[in-house]
């Protein structure tokens, strides 16, 4: 009997999504940040994550902490698209003895979060668990985006520099539960550049980079010298830790003072290239399922 810690999550994702029905709306499906459908010339982005208890977060973290990151997860993936969120739905599924307070400030959190970078709650669902479960928070959601906008996993080319924004590692000293997710950023950058391919960093650029040019059909060499690291953070650290939420994108763009310019507080960092051929040797990043993961685990992969 093969089990899926034996499968591994990416592997697991697609024997599950092998041989779905696609519709003619269907702009992108599963395998990359959100599925994408439409006609016209916007298009409607499809995300749906989860944060558990004792993966995602320590029972005793404050609520509105969590609310905070459950939602800033799926609008994090909306901006890996090059979009922006529109209207979610919650579902919370927990013991009876969880505090009422708890949910009152989960759901504080969830709105801090929409009310400085956009979307709404509209609905959701609430379900029990049996008493000493860990709570589980899904937040599933629409986002939109422009057509000539879009930008996906697979369309990186040989030659396209390699970018990362903000700083990588040390994600458990609390960043992971307070992150920013780069919607403004990743607006800017599809306006004024060419971004040919482009993903949120959530489990770890040693996991992400190589299915980012896997979806590309390329390689990658990676200067590791250049990864920009958190403070105490070494480049291991920065490779493997994840829940940075950071932007990764190739352009064949110098991404220079305009950005400087537009966010004097935020630093993107060129770390590399996309090559023909095979790809540098990195190792680290969190996979679920994984036999000895540590605890609080990334996002999904993908939006199977």
């Amino acid at each position: 009997m093969t089990t899926v810690g034996e499968l591994g999550e990416d592997r697991l994702v697609a024997r599950l999504c092998e041989g779905l029905p696609l519709g003619t709306d269907v702009v992108v499906g599963t395998g990359d940040d959100c599925a994408v459908v439409g006609t016209g010339e916007v298009l409607t982005l499809l995300k749906t994550d989860a944060v558990v208890e004792g993966v995602h977060f320590l029972a005793g973290e404050k609520a509105r902490r969590v609310g905070w990151k459950a939602v800033a997860r799926v609008l994090s993936d909306f901006a890996a698209m090059g979009g922006v969120p529109g209207e979610l739905l919650v579902t919370l599924a927990m013991g009876p003895r969880v505090a009422l307070s708890w949910v009152e400030d989960l759901y504080r959190g969830m709105q801090d979060c929409l009310a400085k970078h956009g979307g709404v709650i509209v609905g959701g669902e609430t379900t029990s668990l049996p008493e000493g479960a860990s709570t589980l928070i899904s937040v599933a959601g629409r986002g939109m985006v422009h057509r000539e906008d879009l930008v996906t996993r697979s369309g990186g080319q040989v030659g396209d520099a390699i970018y990362v924004t903000g700083r990588l590692g040390g994600s458990l000293r609390g960043k992971h539960l307070d992150f920013t997710p780069r919607l403004a950023e990743a607006r800017w950058l599809v306006r004024h550049h060419v971004i040919t391919a482009m993903m949120d960093l959530s489990d770890g650029l040693a996991q992400d980079l190589p299915r980012l040019a896997r979806m590309s059909g390329v390689g990658f060499e990676l200067d590791h010298d250049t990864i920009p690291r958190n403070e105490a953070v070494e480049v291991a650290e920065a490779l493997g830790d994840g829940e940075d939420y950071e932007l990764l994108f190739t352009s064949a763009d110098e991404i220079g003072e305009g950005w400087a310019a537009r966010f004097p507080d935020l630093e993107v960092t060129r770390i590399g290239q996309l090559v023909g051929g095979s790809s540098d040797e990195i190792a680290g990043g969190w996979e679920h399922f994984r036999m000895g993961n540590r605890m609080f685990g990334p996002t999904s992969t993908s939006s199977a």
